[in-house]
């Protein structure tokens, strides 16, 4: 029996010749339960030939091997990869973002309620690709992707910046001593809170940050898909959802990008 290809989300801004790209959702895949069907979390308790399956399924539908689809060991930074060449998957390194101008390899970022962030220059042969959680976000990796683009050839007001989905402010509640840590950064970080259901607890918005933490840099293009991983479960997976179940653990979504020819 064939199963269909999946079938991942384009973004117009990244329909560009000499690029492939999808964020992928949770169908198309093998995996089954929690897991089903699409699940590319390597560090997920999902079966290992499951994942692998999915991942070579949405290395295929992006026309790339899988031994060259290339993702990390994500820990909430702001470190990034320059790929010069592909690693085995055993050997991911740990960081939260890649850049390249090699061919034939694909980034690869995986998530469940945080921003997947895909970048390219066409006009350089540059393309990155960054996992933004708050974290991440807050400490400078969506900056230190750009920066890293530019040290391969890109210019910044080229490239061009595509949010994926991600977990939308209705569903993001945080404590005060999250809001605390931005407001001492920045008290202009206010906008992104808004009053929560409870008392002390506020509602975050995480793609509204990451919107001005890329425009504030200078990206020439950004793109937010405006897609919310917790209010979809027939097409997302969603830590924050699986959280409020209590469930054992969830699939993680692929975000990917490609150079080609």
């Amino acid at each position: 029996m064939t199963h269909p290809l999946p079938s991942p989300i384009h973004a117009e801004a990244l329909n560009i010749k000499g690029l492939r790209h999808g964020f992928f959702t949770r169908q198309g895949g093998v995996s089954t339960g929690l897991y089903g069907s699409l699940n590319g979390g390597l560090g997920s308790d999902d079966k290992s030939e499951n994942v692998h399956e999915n991942r070579r399924r949405m290395a295929e539908t992006l026309g790339a091997s899988p031994e060259h689809f290339l993702s990390l060991y994500q820990i909430h930074s702001a470190d990034v990869i320059t790929v010069t060449q592909p690693w085995p998957v055993q050997d991911r390194p740990k960081a939260d973002a890649m850049v390249t101008r090699l061919e034939g390899v694909t980034l690869a970022i995986a998530t469940a309620d945080c921003g997947p962030v895909l970048f390219a220059d066409p006009e350089a042969g540059v393309i990155g690709a960054a996992h933004a959680g708050w974290k991440g976000a807050f400490t400078g990796v969506l900056e230190a992707t750009l920066d890293a683009m530019e040290k391969l050839g890109a210019k910044r007001e080229h490239i061009t910046a595509v949010l994926g989905p991600t977990i939308s402010q209705k569903a993001y509640e945080v404590g005060p001593e999250f809001k605390a840590q931005f407001l001492a950064a920045d008290i202009d970080h206010a906008m992104f809170f808004s009053p929560g259901e409870r008392p002390e607890k506020s509602l975050f918005n995480l793609p509204a940050f990451i919107t001005y933490r890329m425009k504030e840099a200078g990206v020439g293009t950004f793109v937010d898909l405006t897609i919310c991983t917790y209010s979809d479960e027939t097409q997302f997976f969603s830590y924050r959802r699986t959280t409020h179940r209590a469930e054992k653990d969830y699939g993680r979504l692929i975000s990917a990008i490609s150079l080609g020819r």
